[in-house]
Parts: C-alpha cells; sequence; structure tokens
C-alpha cells in the first residue's frame, strides 16, 4: 500500500484530555524501566514513539493522578502483552501461556510474583492488580477477573488461529474482537478509576450493557482501520479490514469503506441507545451520565491518539479539502 483514500469516520464527540497528562506519562516510563518490559535502546525508543500513556489521559479525562497512573500503566501493559502474540507462533506459544498462567493466578489467588520466579509481564501485572485491589471492592474485582480471563482466551484464539494458519469468519471475528481489544476490561476500570457507581440493576440493563459493546465495537473497528497495515506486513488476519477482504472478495478499499461504513453505523447505534436510557433516580442518572461520557471519551481518545500522539502504526494519516482521510505508510 502507497496511499488509500477513504471518508473521514464519524465521531462527533469532543477532544477531551486529563490535567495529569505529563505526569503519567512519566509516572509510566519509570514504571516500565522498573519493570524491565523493554529492555534494548531499540525497543525503549519504539516505546518513547508509541505515547502508550496519552491514550488513557484522553479516555479518562477525569480520573486523579493516582489512577490514572494506573490506567496508563494497564494499557501500556496490554499494548505490550499485544506485541507478544502478535509475534507468537510456534516458539512462542509455550511463553504466551506461561505469562497468562501467571496473570490468571494473580487475579484468582492475589498470588505475588516474585521477581525471580517471575517474568517481567507477571511481575508488573501483579503490581497493577495490588494497587487496582486498594481503590476497589470485592464485586468489581470479580467482574475485572472475569473480563482479563475472557481477554486471555481470545489471545490464546489468536494464536491458535495463527499456528493453524486458519483465518476467522467475520462472524467469529466480530464476535470475538470486544474480548481481543481488552476493552470490557478498560470499561471496568471506568468506575474505579472515574469514581463512579452503578448499582447492578443499572449496569446490567441490557441498554447500558449495549452501549459499553457499541463503545467497545467502535474503538476496535476504528483501530482496525489504522492497524491493518502493520497486521497484513505481520502476515495477521485478525483485522476486521482483512476478514472481510478475504471473505468478500473485495478489494483492499472496498473492504476499508467497509469497515469504515461499519464504524460508523456503530456509533450511530451508541447515539441512539443514549436517548433511550431509562430514568433510574436523580442521583444514579447522574452517575450514569458520567459513565456513558467516559465511553465517548474513550471513542474520541482512540482517534486522536491514532492520529496525534502514536508513532505504533507506522502510517500517516492526512485530510483532504473534502474531507476524506488520506493514509500513507511511513
Amino acid at each position: 500500500m502507497s496511499t488509500l483514500q477513504f471518508p473521514q469516520i464519524y465521531c462527533p464527540f469532543p477532544s477531551m484530555l486529563n490535567p495529569f497528562a505529563t505526569e503519567a506519562e512519566k509516572h509510566t516510563a519509570e514504571w516500565v524501566s522498573r519493570f524491565e518490559l523493554v529492555k534494548s535502546e531499540k525497543a525503549r525508543e519504539k516505546f518513547r514513539r508509541a505515547k502508550f500513556a496519552m491514550l488513557s489521559s484522553r479516555a479518562f479525562p477525569t480520573a486523579g493522578r493516582y489512577e490514572l497512573c494506573i490506567a496508563s500503566e494497564f494499557n501500556t501493559w496490554l499494548f505490550l502483552l499485544d506485541d507478544k502474540n502478535d509475534e507468537s507462533m510456534f516458539g512462542k506459544m509455550d511463553y504466551l501461556q506461561m505469562v497468562h498462567s501467571f496473570v490468571t493466578q494473580i487475579l484468582q489467588n492475589n498470588h505475588v510474583v516474585a521477581p525471580e520466579e517471575g517474568m517481567p509481564l507477571a511481575n508488573s501485572f501483579a503490581d497493577l492488580w495490588k494497587r487496582m485491589r486498594r481503590t476497589s471492592n470485592a464485586a468489581w474485582q470479580k467482574r475485572f477477573v472475569k473480563s482479563m480471563i475472557d481477554y486471555l482466551d481470545a489471545c490464546l484464539w489468536e494464536v491458535e488461529n495463527r499456528i493453524q494458519h486458519r483465518a476467522p469468519s467475520v462472524a467469529d471475528y466480530i464476535e470475538k474482537r470486544p474480548y481481543t481489544g481488552a476493552l470490557f476490561a478498560d470499561i471496568e476500570l471506568i468506575e474505579v478509576l472515574e469514581n463512579i457507581y452503578l448499582p447492578d440493576e443499572v449496569r446490567l440493563h441490557d441498554t447500558v450493557q449495549q452501549l459499553a459493546l457499541a463503545c467497545n465495537n467502535v474503538v476496535c473497528w476504528a483501530n482496525d482501520l489504522f492497524s491493518f497495515e502493520k497486521e497484513r506486513r505481520q502476515g495477521d488476519v485478525h483485522n476486521l479490514v482483512v476478514v472481510l477482504k478475504e471473505e468478500r472478495g473485495l478489494d483492499l478499499e472496498e473492504a476499508v469503506m467497509e469497515t469504515a461504513r461499519m464504524h460508523d453505523e456503530e456509533v450511530r447505534r451508541f447515539i441512539a441507545l443514549t436517548e433511550t436510557v431509562p430514568s433510574f433516580g436523580e442521583e444514579t442518572d447522574d452517575e450514569l451520565r458520567r459513565y456513558i461520557g467516559v465511553l465517548k471519551a474513550w471513542m474520541r481518545a482512540n482517534l486522536d491518539w491514532s492520529f496525534q500522539d502514536t508513532a505504533r502504526y507506522k502510517m500517516n494519516i492526512t485530510e483532504t479539502a473534502s474531507g476524506n482521510w488520506v493514509i500513507s505508510r511511513l
């Protein structure tokens, strides 16, 4: 791919940035160094250019400093594990299974990993989980554990597909994508990091659940638009653009256009859902409005970070006079 042009995707939500963004970026860099998550100078430079902390600072715009650092380091951890998953073929499946085993033990048993028995990804996650537990109750922790185990299982599904040279169908991919992106775990974090309380009757209400799913889909499908060239270079088929292209016999531009259309349709579904949210009483309605506000912030944050902050996808995105986007490889 040299350049590709398609209509600007729809996201009518305002850009936001947490006032502790600079502090979170510094704290995250120190945390990554302390746990030796990136070791070579090349890896450190790649990490600096990725600016993972900025995504969390945009997505959790009113979190306190302590809470924002948790979000920033958790999402950094997810990105670094995602890189391991993307690299994983025959020789690295055992490594990922070991990481998953450590993380599951940490989550389910509050297992403390000693440096000599663990590995950087496990040791750093143990630190994250300890800090999350300080700011949460047992009911929330149970929900977060489930969201993380769902994510880890989905990661193994992707790796197994790569080993078997098996491409998922569009339907299977859409079903699994909310889990492979780990966004349900981030959505669980909203209540803890933004100090929002939603009773079970609200959190489990079908409209609220559908809002969370729509937000998840919007973020993940937009990410697929920005990352498909990176994943194609790696031979990875786990991308909506790629599975649409293969299953429906589309050319690349048609697959990109269809992904953008699906994204925009899901944004409109989210907006329509917000207009059908029932009232749960004045105090709870205020909390729910804040929660929905963070979902909107997440959708905008993903775009702003991809456009303005990160060099992760090695792509340049510019806007034409007519409002179209032009993507070119750096």
